[in-house]
Order: C-alpha cells, then sequence, then structure tokens
C-alpha cells in the first residue's frame, strides 16, 4: 500500500484542528499569503483574516463544527498541488457534504502549505 501523500496528512491535521477549534495549530497549515473563501462573495486573506474567520466560524455552528475528509484526490505539478476533495461538516444535526477544492505549493521543497481553501469548490460559480 502507498503512503498517503503529505498533502492528504496536512489537510486530515488541519482538519482536526479546525474540529478541536486549534486555531494556533490551524495556521501553520497556511502560507503567509494564502486566501480563504468563508463563503461565496466572501474571503479571508492572510493569517490573521483567516484566523478570524475561523473563529468567527467556530462560533456561528455553537462550537460544535466536525470537518472530516470524503475521497480526496491530489494532481501534482512544480511544488504546487490541486486537491480535488469531498469536504464533511457535521454541526449537530446539519450535515453538509462539498466537493472542496484546495491549491498548496510546497515551501523550501519540502512542506506543504495551503495557498487557496475553498470548501465550496465549483459551487462558487453558481453564485455569479
Amino acid at each position: 500500500m502507498q503512503a498517503p501523500h503529505p498533502v492528504q496528512l496536512a489537510i486530515e491535521a488541519a482538519d482536526r484542528a479546525i474540529t478541536a477549534e486549534d486555531f494556533d495549530a490551524l495556521l501553520d497549515f497556511y502560507a503567509e499569503d494564502a486566501t480563504l473563501v468563508i463563503k461565496p462573495g466572501l474571503i479571508a486573506r492572510g493569517k490573521e483574516q483567516i484566523r478570524k474567520a475561523f473563529v468567527a466560524i467556530a462560533e456561528h455552528f455553537e462550537h460544535k463544527l466536525v470537518v472530516k475528509q470524503g475521497e480526496m484526490q491530489i494532481v501534482e505539478g512544480a511544488d504546487t498541488a490541486l486537491v480535488l476533495m469531498e469536504t464533511l461538516l457535521e454541526a449537530g444535526d446539519l450535515k453538509i457534504n462539498r466537493r472542496a477544492t484546495y491549491v498548496f505549493r510546497r515551501e523550501k521543497g519540502v512542506r506543504w502549505l495551503c495557498v487557496v481553501d475553498n470548501s465550496y469548490g465549483t459551487d462558487l460559480l453558481n453564485q455569479w
């Protein structure tokens, strides 16, 4: 069996950090210049805004948000990885299944950091 891609391991750890509301640990997975799609039409740029967004998201879901991964495909090229993935969100009785898109960049040839976090995936096209 093939070892999981380092990006997959990073996403799994980031999702655990979101669920645990460990925002310091979560920010370690983002590049300084990262972008987060909070919701269609609302973007956070940079770690400070991303942190504030995740605090607000936790409050919105009444601190009950659990994030898990479904199927994941990683397409890698030139120190960049495109991730196509099912993101499973649960908060109490609420269950949401999104087909997310993420972009990761390999920093210093070793560590993968998220530069674009879009849990809405191509559903953003439906918003315009």
